[in-house]
Formats: C-alpha cells, structure tokens, sequence
C-alpha cells in the first residue's frame, strides 16, 4: 500500500492526542471520597478504509481503596457488589497500572504525545481517574489532566440525543439495558458513537 493510501495518522487528525474512551463505575460522585469499582478504557485507530474504529479494550474492576465511601443509593443503581468475590477485582493501584500501561504503549506507537479522555460526560470519569492515580502516586497517568472529548455535546449535536442509550439507538446501534451501567459495555458502545461521528463528519467534510 502506498503512503498516499495508507490509513490517516491518528495523530494528525487530533492534534498530537489519541483519544481514549473511558467509563468509570464508582460508589458515588465525590472522586476523593467515594470508591472507584470499574474502569474501561477503548483505543481507536483508523482502518484500511480510513474509518476511524475501536482498536482494544481494556478493563478491570477494582476494589474500593482503604477508607472508600460506598454510597447504597449509587450501588443500587449500578447493581455493582463491592465486595462479590467472583468481581475478581484488583486492587486500585494494580488497576490503574493495568490500563495506564497499554495505554502508554498505544500513545507512543500511534506518534501521539498524550491520551486524551474520551467520555459520555467525561469530567466525572476523568476526576476520578485522576483521583485514583493521585492517591496511588502515579506519576504517569497517560491522560491530559484536564482537556476531554465529550460524547454527550457530539451525540446532542449529530443525534438530538444526550443520553448514552438513546444516542445508541439513534445511530442505529443495538442496546443492551442488561449490560448497560458496566464500565467495559458503556465505553465499548461510546467507542463506537465516537468513531461514527467522526467518521460521519470526516464524509461531509470531505465533500
């Protein structure tokens, strides 16, 4: 394949990020109080095609740091047990480095200089990301502390839609309610609004 055919640069197309789709599950809203319980991350790359896809998941569920608060209301909600023993969760750090790592790789291989969040309202996600990485002192948390993609503007601005699962079906995406509120399915299908946006307006754009 010639380079002139070959799949756009990730890189080029936003500015030196690559974006990164991350869900979080938690036990309430308050990032430096309440527990981080799941955690997904999506990478994306465009294909032979030039449509731009989700490349690799990764996710883990975590159990809740030393301390943690757990809030009844927000665990009823999520139908998530802290402390089931077939959640085989890791603790918050192990986590953390667990997806932090792919991620470091995923940046340099793609000539990017930084991950940027990716999210359904993504400064929920990213405060706790960033919570959990200062308490566990990591230093290399591939993400920008403070700039994100959001799912929600894009889905209300290409669907008429804000809500996750109602975007979902407005793109003509199938929607699992069984599986919805787990980190791996939400930021799998927030992935994949992400890239068709994208890809829906890389056409128009194109024209």
């Amino acid at each position: 394949m010639s380079e002139q055919n070959a799949p756009p640069k990730i890189a080029s197309r936003f500015r030196g990020f690559l974006p990164v789709v991350v869900d979080v599950e938690t036990a309430g809203f308050n990032p430096k109080r309440d527990a981080l319980l799941e955690i997904a991350a999506v990478t994306l790359d465009y294909d032979a095609d030039h449509q731009l896809r989700p490349a690799h998941t990764y996710a883990c569920h975590v159990e809740p740091f030393p301390g943690a608060h757990l809030d009844e209301k927000s665990l009823q909600f999520t139908g998530i047990d802290p402390y089931h023993p077939f959640r085989f969760a890791k603790p918050e750090a192990e986590a953390l480095r667990e997806i932090f790592q792919p991620l470091r790789k995923a940046v340099r291989e793609s000539a990017c200089t930084r991950a940027i969040l990716v999210g359904h309202n993504p400064a929920f996600d990213l405060s706790f990301v960033n919570a959990a990485a200062d308490r566990n002192k990591i230093k290399r948390n591939p993400f920008h502390p403070f700039s994100s993609f959001d799912t929600a503007t894009l889905c209300g601005l290409a669907y008429g839609q804000t809500v996750l699962a109602r975007a979902a079906m407005a793109a003509g995406m199938e929607w699992d309610e069984q599986q919805a509120h787990s980190a791996k399915y939400d930021a799998e299908r927030t992935a994949e609004l992400f890239c068709a946006i994208v890809n829906r307006w890389d056409l128009l754009s194109s024209r």
